[in-house]
């Protein structure tokens, strides 16, 4: 079993930056990737950014990319996504998820799921 807690939400004004945090334990040594999905109100969930978990390599989905970042800490089992330049748009419940063997941006590969942080940019 895998355990995500997310943290990090808020209320934010647009321009604004917020870092959302998650925190990984449980049996992690088989995680290929770690990615950061987000679900506004009245919309499906949308892929976010993923890193892999040995080499570090990140996807960001069009939406997001030169604005966010995906990081992650190895050592402390922790998974960050920096967003900078923050619009309404962005405003959503963020999650983060693990996938085991499968790398992609396709949420019904991740068998792992937080609970979400919220994220509501003002404008």
């Amino acid at each position: 079993q895998v355990q995500l807690v997310e943290s990090g939400g808020g209320l934010v004004q647009a321009g604004g930056s917020l870092r959302l945090s998650c925190a990984v334990s449980g049996h992690t040594f088989n995680i290929a990737a770690m990615g950061w999905f987000r679900q506004a109100p009245g919309k499906e969930r949308e892929f976010v950014a993923y890193i892999t978990r040995n080499a570090g390599i990140t996807n960001y989905s069009n939406s997001v990319k030169g604005r966010f970042t995906i990081s992650r800490d190895v050592a402390k089992n922790t998974v960050y996504l920096q967003m900078n330049s923050l619009k309404s748009e962005d405003t959503a419940n963020y999650y983060c998820a693990a996938t085991w063997g499968v790398i992609t941006t396709d949420s019904a590969a991740y068998s792992y799921w937080g609970q979400g942080t919220q994220v509501t940019v003002s404008s």
